[in-house]
């Protein structure tokens, strides 16, 4: 057996034992370590295995995700989002379909601190789909805004799945954060003309009320979000400005947010542990899927298979819009059963060399490989965020009707994907100008 052989007989073991529902991190470390033992012998495979997690966890980049983690937790249990949606709601009573629209700028506000699609819905779920559902809105049609508005928190900065990502394919991490500004403003758009169009189609979907809003209690309602404004200000501001790094932006941010909970009086010890609490659970979730995903890459690069399936799609003649459509088609497929990050550092180690091969920017790419992931968090079975919100709103709405509702938007995020791979300066722009 050859060691292109040995490889790819890895790879059929991994993936075998993740349709066993083996966690992914168990699954990339047990077969890279088995392989590195075939291949190389017990000693190297145990140096590996000592060597390598430390050399990844090890990176200072690295240290960013726990404290946005941190940021979004704590935003999440002081309830600092919650004048996000009031806010939204008050300035958008006249609209169409207005607190479904209104969910959606409130999860986008929430999404640029936290970072986390499954916390955005959380978040807004239990503030907006109550509402929603009181107002007489279809209940497919407001739970499902809220179940795909989640996605744009890994779009928008700051990014968990673009920090790994930024990491693994050594990309500028914010070069990343400026391209999937643009992505996240357009996939926001995309949804509330969806949200619109549907109710001005059917108005039965979304009954206006007939309350009049004043302009000094819209006024009044934008004091409600002064605590995360302040937060996106210190953040953003300070690391555009160059008076911090991306990596120290979290500590920054998980800082300011603590702060400013004290200030509003709403951040307990009890929130505050369980937001540690949080931190360190998910935290220690992608360190070991991270690690296993590193030893994954050295123990494709030692057999050569890695770079044997490059040069197999690359001297197909396939050309590059091809070899981009198997691409998509793979991470949809992945999407339905996986969560993002497993299925993004599962398989990096192998689109990664085909990516740079075919001379497409790695920066591009990863915005569009985030889409990719996100609209796996609302694709059945497996629908992380569709889960989310049933979670919230229990037995009022069925799983099969949120998962209709999201149908509409999956129309709307495949014409952003079109858009996106069509035209990459959309990605591209901010990146190159202000990067």
């Amino acid at each position: 057996m050859t060691e292109v052989q040995i490889g790819l007989g890895g790879l059929v073991v991994l993936f075998a034992l993740i349709a066993l529902r083996m966690p992914v991190g168990i699954a990339l470390i047990g077969v890279s370590f088995g392989g590195l033992w075939y291949l190389m012998g017990w000693g190297i495979a145990w140096g590996s295995l000592g060597l390598i997690p430390y050399q990844f966890s090890a990176n200072w980049v690295l240290s960013s995700v726990p404290m946005f983690l941190l940021l979004g937790y704590v935003c999440f249990h002081a309830q600092l989002t919650q004048g996000l949606f009031r806010a939204a709601r008050l300035w958008l009573s006249s609209v169409p379909g207005g607190l479904a629209v209104a969910s959606i700028f409130g999860t986008t506000g929430f999404a640029a601190v936290c970072g986390s699609s499954v916390a955005c819905s959380a978040a807004m779920g239990r503030v907006a789909v109550p509402e929603m559902i009181d107002q007489k809105y279809n209940p497919g049609l407001a739970t499902s805004t809220v179940s795909i508005a989640g996605t744009v928190g890994a779009l928008l900065p700051p990014s968990i799945i673009m920090i790994l990502y930024g990491i693994i394919a050594q990309q500028s991490i914010s070069k990343l954060f400026l391209g999937g500004i643009a992505a996240g403003l357009i996939t926001v758009a995309g949804y509330i003309a969806v949200v619109m169009i549907r109710v001005k189609l059917d108005p039965s979907l979304a009954p206006r009320t007939d309350s009049r809003v004043s302009l000094k209690e819209r006024m009044a309602a934008l004091w409600d979000i002064w605590p995360i404004m302040l937060i996106m200000m210190g953040i953003f501001g300070g690391m555009f400005a160059g008076l911090f790094t991306p990596t120290e932006a979290g500590a920054v941010g998980a800082a300011l947010s603590c702060i400013v909970a004290l200030c509003k009086r709403t951040l307990t010890w009890s929130r505050f542990r369980a937001a540690i609490q949080e931190t360190l659970l998910t935290t220690g979730t992608l360190l070991i899927i991270a690690m296993g995903a590193s030893l994954l890459t050295r123990f494709l690069s030692l057999s050569g298979a890695g770079d044997y399936l490059s040069s197999l799609v690359l001297d197909a003649g396939a050309d590059t819009v091809a070899i981009l459509l198997i691409i998509v088609c793979v991470y949809l497929l992945l999407g339905m059963f996986l969560e993002p990050i497993g299925a993004m550092l599962l398989t990096l180690p192998i689109v990664l060399p085909i990516i740079d091969s075919a001379g497409l920017s790695l920066i591009w790419f990863g915005v569009v490989l985030t889409k990719l992931l996100e609209v796996g968090m609302v694709t059945p079975p497996v629908g992380m965020n569709i889960f989310v919100i049933k979670s919230v709103v229990g037995d009022l709405v069925s799983t099969s009707a949120i998962f209709k509702g999201v149908f509409w938007f999956l129309m709307m995020d495949a014409l952003v994907l079109l858009l996106l791979m069509g035209l990459p300066d959309l990605i591209l722009f901010l990146p190159e100008r202000f990067g």
